[in-house]
């Protein structure tokens, strides 16, 4: 067998899949490599996918307390995308959102225009008394929709550690 033939069965061996998802800007392929480094964001197209078509994405924007009156002021969808992408990240402080700025991918699948920058979602997430207890009906109502059923099933555990964590020293042999 030559040399360009290893190349291309091992280039087909390493795709396990091509999926078509559909998600809030339309049907998105993607492409599974086995050879391709681990990414934090990964399966996040699969989870915009059922965010999508469960409907949750949809409501959840549609019911948000959220308004503008300014002309040049950002969607909600852009917001909530933004607060959501920036959570599912792992930032823990406004400041970090910034760094979701250079995505192409995973704003467009949820449908936003833009991520906003860190100014911007700070004046977004900021309410008057008089929207605070809407705001908050509005995200006990959403949480319930959509987490209440599993956790009410029983006894279970949740772990949503996907990182791999080198080891360095000596270790314990046991």
């Amino acid at each position: 067998m030559g040399e360009a033939r290893r190349r291309l069965k091992a280039a087909r061996g390493a795709v396990a899949e091509i999926a078509g998802l559909e998600v809030p800007a339309g049907k998105v392929p993607v492409l599974w490599d086995r050879r391709a480094a681990a990414t934090p964001l990964g399966q996040l197209p699969y989870f915009i996918e059922f965010l999508h078509i469960s409907g949750l994405w949809q409501r959840w924007v549609d019911e948000c307390p959220l308004e503008y009156t300014s002309p040049n002021a950002p969607g909600k969808q852009d917001v909530l995308g933004t607060w959501l992408l920036s959570i599912l990240s792992g930032h823990r402080r406004r400041a970090h959102v910034t760094a979701l700025r250079n995505d192409g991918v995973n704003p467009g699948m949820l449908g936003m225009q833009r991520v906003l920058s860190e100014d911007a979602l700070r004046r977004g997430l900021k309410h008057p008394a008089e929207r605070e207890a809407a705001t908050a009906a509005w995200m006990e109502r959403h949480l319930r929709e959509s987490a209440w059923g599993l956790l009410s099933a029983g006894d279970w555990i949740l772990d949503v550690d996907a990182t791999v964590k080198p080891l360095y020293g000596h270790q314990d042999q046991k």
